[in-house]
C-alpha cells in the first residue's frame, strides 16, 4: 500500500528583531503565522491522516494545532523533529548585523561541509529519517504529517534526492508553512518527493 509522510515547516514566527531563535523555547507564531497554520489545517482536510508527529518547539506545536483539530487527532511530540542546533542561536542575523564579521565567530566557520557551527548534517538526516519512518508506521497504512523546521527538512530532502548538503541557505525550497511530501511505494521504500505551498498567498513580499 502506497502512502505519504508530509513534512511541514512551521508558520511565521513573531520575531521583529530577526533573532536566530533556533531551539530556544517560547517563540510563538505571529498573527500571519497563525493564518498560515489555519491554511495548513484547511489543506490537510483531504488527507487520510493516521498520525501527526510534531517538533516540541512552540511554533511547531501551534502550527500543528489546526491540523489536529481538522482531523480530531492527537499531536504526538517527537524530539527528533526539533530545529538544528546552532552556535549562533540567540544572536541577530538581520542584514548588516555584523555577527559573522566578528573574530570570535570565525573559529566556528572552518568546515561548511559538517557544518562546524552547528549540528552535523548527517545527524540531522539520521534523526529526521527515523522520525519520518516512525510516523509512517504509526499511521498504519494512512498518510502522516510531521511538523519540523526549515534546515532539517531541507537537509532531509537533499539527502533523499541525492543533492549535495553544502548549500546557499537563500536557495532552499522550503518556505514558511510549506509541505515536502515523502512518498512510499507498496514495499515501504521511499519512491520520490514533492513540494507545495498551501499558504503561498500569505508569504511576506520579497
Amino acid at each position: 500500500m502506497t502512502s505519504t509522510v508530509y513534512v511541514v515547516r512551521h508558520g511565521e514566527v513573531e520575531n521583529p528583531q530577526k533573532i536566530l531563535y533556533g531551539r530556544q523555547p517560547g517563540w510563538r507564531l505571529s498573527a500571519r503565522g497563525q493564518e498560515m497554520a489555519q491554511a495548513l489545517g484547511k489543506w490537510s482536510e483531504s488527507i487520510p491522516l493516521g498520525a501527526l508527529h510534531v517538533s516540541p518547539l512552540q511554533r511547531a506545536q501551534e502550527t500543528a494545532a489546526p491540523i489536529a483539530a481538522a482531523h480530531n487527532i492527537k499531536i504526538h511530540t517527537d524530539d527528533r523533529l526539533i530545529e538544528a542546533a546552532n552556535i549562533f542561536e540567540g544572536k541577530s542575523f538581520e542584514l548588516g548585523s555584523g555577527v559573522l564579521k566578528h573574530p570570535s565567530a570565525w573559529r566556528h566557520l572552518y568546515n561548511p561541509w559538517k557544518p562546524s557551527w552547528g549540528e552535523p548534517y548527517e545527524e540531522q538526516i539520521s534523526r529526521m529519517l527515523a522520525a519520518v519512518f516512525d510516523a509512517k508506521k504509526a499511521a498504519q497504512g494512512k498518510d502522516a504529517i510531521v511538523v519540523s523546521h526549515q534546515l532539517p527538512i531541507w537537509i532531509l530532502r537533499s539527502a533523499i534526492e541525492g543533492r549535495r548538503l553544502l548549500h546557499d541557505p537563500r536557495k532552499r525550497q522550503c518556505t514558511l508553512a510549506s509541505v515536502t511530501g515523502i512518498h512510499f511505494d507498496d514495499e515501504g521504500m521511499i519512491s520520490g518527493t514533492s513540494y507545495l505551498e498551501p499558504a503561498a498567498h500569505l508569504l511576506p513580499k520579497k
